[in-house]
């Protein structure tokens, strides 16, 4: 159970944008609050949609330098994304509990050689790794799940309940403006785990 206005949001991490849910209600009977697109890249900065493809033909350690005054105006631009997104929220009475987040895990990027791949795996890195940054500066507790491995560990830690509680979800995705694809339905089951699994 959960209190009737407490809410947590969920964020799938994309590059250049965070797809968000933010979700109330009981364990039972989950509400989807609202859902949006968080842009995280400033059109008037174009490197901030995708600053590892700007440098990508640099040796590594150098685009990793290179990447440094875009990765820090995206960070400044997830904060105050999210600052925002609370606010509203706050202002409509509700009290958020914590945040989801679903991306790139951290890993030894300097080990992919094509230079291409390379750029995507960071910029993914990258993106997560903002919206966790923002979590924390905004004062919220935050959960930060794997992409590829969220659908295992969603079943093992949902165990029987997984089945209804995607069921629930799937269902209530139905009731929403399009889309509710599968960035969606991992942002507001991230949500659900915060709201109804917060850790110890």
């Amino acid at each position: 159970m959960s209190k009737p206005n407490l809410v947590s949001i969920g964020l799938r991490a994309k590059t250049g944008r965070a797809i968000a849910v933010v979700l109330g209600g009981t364990s039972d009977a989950p509400v989807v609050q609202t859902k949006l697109e968080i842009k995280l890249a400033d059109p008037k900065l174009p490197a901030t949609a995708q600053p590892y493809h700007e440098v990508m033909e640099l040796p590594w350690e150098e685009s990793q330098r290179a990447v440094r005054k875009s990765a820090a105006a995206i960070e400044a631009i997830a904060h105050k994304a999210l600052a925002r997104l609370i606010r509203e929220l706050q202002s409509q009475g509700m009290k958020v509990c914590g945040a989801g987040i679903v991306g790139a895990k951290d890993r030894d990027l300097a080990r992919i050689g094509n230079y291409h791949i390379r750029a995507h795996a960071a910029e993914g890195v990258l993106f997560r790794r903002v919206l966790d940054l923002a979590a924390d500066a905004n004062g919220l507790s935050r959960r930060t799940f794997p992409d590829r491995e969220f659908e295992e560990l969603s079943q093992t830690e949902l165990g029987a309940e997984h089945a209804v509680v995607t069921g629930k979800l799937n269902e209530l995705g139905r009731s929403l403006a399009p889309p509710w694809r599968t960035d969606e339905k991992q942002a507001a089951i991230a949500a659900w785990l915060v709201l109804h699994r917060p850790r110890k």
